[in-house]
């Protein structure tokens, strides 16, 4: 008896393993699978603006960084004494504006850079809804708490999708003409937007992704990943949320990562991925005594399983 549907998913070729370099940016959703790669100790390089919602501000921010067109003070404002930049998101906002536009500037250098050297780029689009800035006319990715009044609420359209996806992807060929372009839609609902308005806005979004992957004449590896559906179809149970009952909880990420895993992580990897684990749990115990014969020959243990992968891996850094 089957009790549950399935999303069809088949091993790719230009899998992930610990020579591979990742660059992730977008949507809740990224961050989660970003979390997963950081753990196990990948290269990677996750949402330097923060957390970016729609396309256009993804777009936008890989465009600069690829043009190296660096922030400004006219690019930041003050507001409830902390310095914002309508590109980023608020984790990024500091009561310093040196401090904010080192740090976005830093952003882009980093990007740039991760961007020449990556190996894949994983792209979640989270929604199609922007805000407009009524005084400067632009989009922003982030309002920042700054009134509602400054702003209108538009829909993208497929179109204008379609526009920022080609952008993105042209502009990472500009530097790296041999990346794996993966795109997911997040599963994460924008009930804020309205039941209605969150389902028009992922369908514009899964449109616009189909029409790129089929019709770009730089599509050679480009991707999908069926995040969203996974999570609306083999998942279709409030079991498998959080409390706010739209974001989902530990349990359905771990099953999304496990099957994007199957995907695109390499068999190969596996093995060092168990060793890193196995280190990671070391790390988070806590004894009874610190000062215990038995601790510290555990500790020493671990240390000597540190340097053997920091051997074959120095770019892993381990914090206990």
């Amino acid at each position: 008896m089957k009790l549950q549907t399935i999303v069809p998913l088949h091993s790719e070729k230009e899998r992930i393993d610990y020579a591979s370099t990742l660059f992730l940016i977008g949507s809740c959703f990224v961050e989660n699978i970003g979390k997963k790669f950081q753990y196990y100790q990948f290269q990677t390089l996750q949402n330097p603006l923060g957390i970016l919602f729609h396309p256009e501000a993804i777009e936008n921010f890989i465009v600069r960084s690829v043009e190296q067109k660096k922030y400004k003070a006219t690019d930041v404002f003050n507001f409830n004494e902390r310095w914002h930049c309508f590109d980023a998101h608020s984790d990024l906002s500091d009561p310093s504006k040196d401090k904010l536009l080192a740090n976005l500037n830093g952003a882009l250098h980093n990007t740039r850079n991760q961007l020449e050297n990556a190996t894949h780029v994983i792209i979640t689009l989270g929604t199609a809804w922007v805000y407009r800035n009524i005084e400067s006319q632009k989009r922003v990715a982030n309002c920042h708490k700054v009134p509602q009044k400054k702003f209108t609420k538009e829909l993208l359209s497929k179109e204008e999708i379609e526009e920022s996806l080609n952008q993105i992807i042209a502009n990472i060929r500009k530097v790296n003409e041999n990346a794996s372009v993966i795109f997911t839609i997040s599963p994460v609902r924008h009930l804020k937007d309205g039941f209605v308005e969150n389902q028009r806005s992922k369908a514009k979004l899964i449109s616009a992704v189909g029409k790129i992957m089929q019709v770009t004449s730089n599509n050679r590896n480009l991707h999908y990943f069926p995040a969203f559906e996974i999570m609306l179809d083999e998942l279709r149970d409030y079991r498998f949320y959080v409390e706010d009952m739209v974001h989902p909880n530990n349990l359905a990420i771990d099953y999304i990562w496990e099957k994007f895993k199957n995907v695109w992580v390499a068999e190969k990897a596996e093995s060092v991925m168990k060793a890193v684990e196995e280190i990671q749990k070391g790390l988070s115990h806590r004894p009874f005594n610190e000062d215990s014969d038995q601790h510290q020959l555990f500790l020493k243990s671990l240390n000597e399983k540190i340097s053997a992968l920091n051997k074959e891996f120095p770019f892993m850094k381990f914090k206990p």
